[in-house]
């Protein structure tokens, strides 16, 4: 509670800082906005729907995904151009390019005018270039962004995604609750065959292994995926995160706030990731955790849970159900396996989850557009409205679903996602373009839990009764510094990557950690932290 409290406050000051940052900008810009207002509605609010007053269409880079791959004749198009008489003009990029490619794009200048699908602090790379518009400056324009903010006190998320100079340049998704998708898999007819309580804490976890290994001697209990491209990247993370750092393995964070010293610690070399390695080192010495779990593909690792030859694995809601449960019926068919609450480490009970999703990046030639106010009220509808996210993730009342007097969403018999209606012969993503990850994500629960089964809604709830994580203040770099660091930065992240194996697996005994850290000074580590606890500073001492 005292997390909250503290939040709170900040959110005062915060909201003070929105409205100066919206309210007052670049006079000169600001007033430059008069010849901007083509397709502009003179008044548009919370809550209101948003039709351009002629029609209009933006450019936008489209991360096409191969589970559902774009169609011009998507309902979800035709019907927003109904709705709002805006034509998105889509700029299709496989996903496995999508970075590489937008990075291409936005340094020859030819990036189209809205830039989704951007997670935080991708959108840094191209602020000292001036080639992404300062979002923060035309709040004013987003009155549903800026609601969602006050009302789910979200400014110290916000005010982390501020540069040197106090802005932003990022539009993130917003929830009000975290969402905590990955944590562990069990087979619950193991843990019922030995008398084993589901595990609340990672002690449990391993005092559960332990008793599995004991009655199944020849099978590696836990045998992991996700390890591709970073080893056990979602088990190092969510080990991380459950002692008290930013992150490791897929969400590797060099940094992570050390709120009793008041400084950054690197994360690699931190006592707290010791801990991590010395954990998962015993894990691995005592037969419990298979050594193939660091190298194996996602499917190896699926088919020995399928065979018997392993009974924990890590998961989200859709592994669950579309890998596990089919990959089980197959071989295994009385075997049941679930997910369990995300396990309490050192750093004591918590949802571990961001409440901001990735976001959108906006050209700075947009700024020049003659619709540009348009586009930033088209921009908050569809993102960030009740009645935008709703119809991006639902789709059109009475063809993909249907609602009950008491809001209550349900599927068209005849349409399908995530498995809810199986024998439904169309599919609200690839038939309609419904709940397409660009588009459809964040808001209140209700709604981010809609297509979740019961058993996901009360993981939500177990998760949802633990305090958020503290949100890290902010400490941006200078163009100069952000230059520097990033120099400095794959090296000592393929230096932790590559000593922490050695450590798990034994390679590399731990009592050469001191030694280990040395060898990170001497690949710049000490410099790092110099920068960023010094930008850290300088943050404090012009903003507050």
């Amino acid at each position: 509670m005292v997390q909250l409290s503290r939040r709170h406050l900040l959110f005062a000051a915060g909201a003070a800082a929105v409205v100066s940052v919206a309210g007052c900008g670049d006079d000169a810009d600001k007033k430059d906005l008069t010849d901007n207002r083509v397709g502009a509605m003179d008044k548009y609010g919370v809550g209101d729907q948003f039709k351009a007053t002629t029609s209009v269409s933006f450019s936008m880079l489209y991360n096409n995904h191969p589970n559902y791959p774009l169609k011009n004749d998507w309902l979800f198009w035709s019907e927003l151009t109904k709705r709002t008489g805006v034509k998105i003009e889509p700029v299709a990029v496989p996903l496995s390019d999508y970075e590489q490619k937008r990075s291409v794009l936005i340094g020859a200048g030819d990036a189209p005018l809205i830039i989704p699908k951007t997670y935080h602090p991708q959108e840094e790379a191209y602020v000292s270039s001036g080639a992404i518009l300062p979002v923060s400056d035309y709040l004013d324009l987003m009155p549903n962004f800026t609601d969602s903010i006050e009302k789910w006190n979200l400014q110290p998320e916000i005010d982390a995604l501020r540069q040197e100079d106090g802005k932003f340049y990022l539009l993130p998704g917003l929830h009000e609750k975290p969402w905590q998708d990955y944590t562990l898999a069990v087979r619950m007819d193991i843990l019922e065959e030995l008398k084993i309580p589901v595990p609340q804490t990672w002690d449990d976890v391993y005092t559960m292994l332990k008793a599995m290994k004991a009655k199944y001697p020849n099978v590696y209990p836990f045998s992991d995926r996700f390890s591709k491209p970073n080893p056990a990247g979602n088990l190092l993370n969510m080990l991380a995160l459950a002692y008290g750092l930013e992150g490791a393995g897929w969400n590797f964070h060099h940094t992570s706030w050390d709120a009793s010293a008041k400084k950054f610690v690197y994360t690699g070399a931190s006592e707290k990731y010791k801990a991590v390695l010395e954990y998962l080192h015993k894990l691995v010495a005592e037969g419990l955790l298979d050594p193939e779990t660091f190298t194996q593909t996602d499917d190896q690792a699926r088919q020995k849970l399928a065979s018997g030859k392993s009974f924990v694995i890590s998961a989200n809601a859709q592994s669950i159900v579309n890998d596990y449960r089919p990959d089980m019926a197959k071989t295994l068919p009385n075997a049941r396996v679930a997910k369990i609450p995300f396990p309490i480490g050192p750093a004591g009970p918590m949802n571990p989850a961001s409440r901001l999703e990735n976001g959108i990046m906006i050209s700075t030639k947009a700024r020049d557009s003659k619709n540009f106010v348009a586009m930033m009220q088209f921009i908050d509808w569809l993102w960030y409205s009740e009645s935008g996210k709703e119809f991006a993730k639902w789709g059109v009342e009475g063809v993909t679903y249907t609602k009950d007097s008491s809001g209550k969403h349900t599927l068209a018999p005849d349409v399908d996602v995530l498995g809810l209606n199986p024998k439904g012969t169309k599919h609200l993503q690839k038939d309609f373009g419904f709940y397409n990850g660009i588009f459809a994500y964040g808001g209140k629960p209700e709604l981010v839990q809609g297509f979740f089964s019961p058993e996901e809604v009360e993981f939500q709830n177990v998760l949802n009764a633990r305090p958020p994580v503290p949100v890290p203040p902010p400490h941006p770099l200078s163009d100069a510094e952000r230059e520097q660091v990033t120099l400095w930065e794959t090296p000592l992240k393929d230096f932790v990557y590559g000593n922490s194996l050695k450590f798990i697996l034994g390679q590399r005994d731990l009592g050469e950690w001191d030694a280990y850290v040395n060898e990170l000074n001497g690949k710049n580590m000490g410099s790092y932290l110099d920068i960023i606890n010094k930008a850290y500073d300088r943050y404090q001492k012009n903003h507050g």
